[in-house]
């Protein structure tokens, strides 16, 4: 639906291209035996992934630190499960990720909300609330949900912190290289103390959820850790489809569509802004939304819910808070699915909604 977050563009995915390297996958795995596959990931995956880092997020990893998943959801498991800390304290952005604070709750982790502003997830802060935390989950290149980037002063903070306590940084690479206003910044994991942080990526906003792969970068001292627990409880998805997204990177089409992808989202973000000129409040942009901010009395999730009834799908900026006193209301707005065809309807029902809301 126009705004709903979380979905790539539902009409450019290269579909005629992945189609003809899944059937040259299928054909080819009619040669293989009949056996399990890498649990780690089959080979020519891992080593395109590590180089595919190398130069876009300036992350250098051998491909034997690269475990794939299904997506990001199973390499946060797989890193919960593979540290062992049940019981611990945790950092988590506050505002953040809800499943990501979901997922750490149900690994018995005790998560304590730190705050984030113009510069991130406030460093010093968690240190005050939770010096002895094992874990902090962080989306430092674009943070969900607010779109800031962390700053160099708090990712040295924040690694320097998990060196000194023997902690570990979780980096949720939130939207990948899609960043809109220039370059992705680098890697949490490419920097100092780079042995404390495990990098979890996933191709699901980049390309598609449906292909379902996504990756773990786990530091050297970890690594067999990481694969015995992914033979033993994950292994890594289909090897059709791991072989068709291998030579889909390798021939280059991945860094075209993400070239191509780029500059759609940019169009489709100047529309979106141009098009709710006339709503009540300052749009600012977060990533791939705009993000509303709403007066202080406002139910932003009561304005989701009448919104899909309309047919769009902003998500309210409340949910996104674990302390629900220090949530901002707001409307947050992917311009994904932003279109020629629909973008006036869209920004024409989310002005008339949110004006209504200044007449009650």
């Amino acid at each position: 639906m126009p705004f709903q977050m979380g979905v790539p563009s539902q009409t450019d995915f290269p579909a005629k291209t992945w189609h003809r390297l899944m059937a040259n996958a299928a054909r080819a795995d009619r040669s293989f035996s009949q056996v399990y596959g890498d649990p780690q990931g089959e080979q020519e995956l891992r080593v395109q992934i590590a180089a595919h880092l190398a130069v876009s997020r300036q992350l250098r990893c051998h491909p034997d630190q690269v475990v794939v998943t299904s997506g990001y959801r199973q390499g946060l498991a797989l890193a919960l499960t593979a540290l062992q800390v049940t019981g611990a304290e945790a950092w988590i952005e506050d505002p953040g990720y809800p499943l990501g604070r979901r997922a750490m709750e149900l690994a018995g982790l005790c998560v304590v909300p730190i705050p984030v502003d113009s510069e991130g997830i406030c460093v010093a802060e968690g240190i005050r609330k939770a010096p002895d935390a094992k874990i902090a989950l962080v989306t430092p290149g674009q943070q969900a949900p607010l779109g800031v980037c962390l700053s160099p002063a708090r990712r040295l903070a924040l690694t320097d912190w998990a060196a000194g306590r023997d902690a570990w940084v979780i980096e949720d690479d939130y939207l990948s290289e899609l960043q809109l206003d220039g370059r992705a910044a680098p890697a949490l994991a490419s920097g100092p103390d780079a042995d404390r942080v495990i990098h979890i990526g996933s191709f699901s906003k980049t390309m598609s959820p449906v292909i379902g792969v996504g990756f773990v970068v786990c530091p050297p001292l970890l690594a067999t850790r990481f694969i015995e627990v992914a033979s033993t409880l994950s292994p890594a998805p289909s090897q059709t489809i791991q072989r068709a997204l291998a030579e889909f990177m390798s021939g280059g089409h991945y860094l075209r569509h993400l070239r191509k992808m780029k500059a759609l989202y940019t169009f489709q973000r100047s529309i979106a802004i141009e098009g709710l000129t006339e709503l009540p409040a300052t749009i600012e942009t977060s990533g791939l939304a705009l993000k509303i901010p709403l007066l202080d009395h406002a139910d932003d999730k009561r304005l989701a819910l009448r919104a899909r009834e309309l047919g769009i799908a902003p998500v309210p900026l409340s949910a996104w808070y674990a302390s629900p006193s220090n949530a901002t209301p707001g409307l947050l707005a992917s311009i994904t699915n932003i279109r020629a065809d629909n973008c006036e309807t869209a920004c024409r029902e989310l002005n008339e909604l949110l004006n209504a809301l200044l007449k009650q």
